[in-house]
């Protein structure tokens, strides 16, 4: 999860960021970056989520570290919140499939082909998922889910 790749999110990009609400956001960034406990970093993000509710990059950062965490169903909610806010970002896509692989929920495939048709329009989010992927494989290398989500995008 770095600042520029999906798996955060770029609060940037989100054009309801107010200025300190970026601020939050970065400095939880930096924090996941330098290797600070998932719990505190979640903690964070749920700050950000509550301050912030319509940031979808606070979201989606949230679902990622609770995955991570191996919180699928606090995941699952945040996965979802962050795809209504934003049903174009990938990697909430991304984010919404590994919970509902790891929560046994229907309609994976769904998500996993509008990432695939994102991935084929724009290369270079294509490259970020990658980065955001072998994050999370080497942060959680037994993460089966993701895995699976890993050989579904580059079949």
């Amino acid at each position: 999860m770095t600042a520029t790749t999906p798996a955060t999110g770029d609060a940037s990009s989100d054009a309801s960021t107010p200025s300190a609400g970026a601020s939050l956001f970065e400095q939880a960034i930096g924090r996941y970056q330098q290797g600070a406990p998932l719990g505190e970093v979640i903690d964070d993000f749920l700050s950000i989520t509550q301050q912030e509710p319509r940031l979808s990059a606070g979201w989606t950062c949230l679902a990622w570290l609770q995955l991570l965490d191996n919180q699928p169903q606090t995941a699952l909610r945040a996965a979802r919140t962050a795809v209504k806010l934003n049903p174009q970002d990938p990697q909430a896509r991304i984010n919404l499939s590994l919970a509902m692989l790891e929560t046994n929920a229907k309609g994976v495939r769904e998500h996993i082909d509008l990432v695939k048709r994102i991935r084929l329009m724009a290369p270079e989010l294509a490259a970020e998922l990658d980065e955001s992927i072998a994050d999370g494989l080497a942060r959680r290398p037994d993460w089966q889910a993701l895995a699976k989500v890993k050989a579904w995008l580059t079949a």
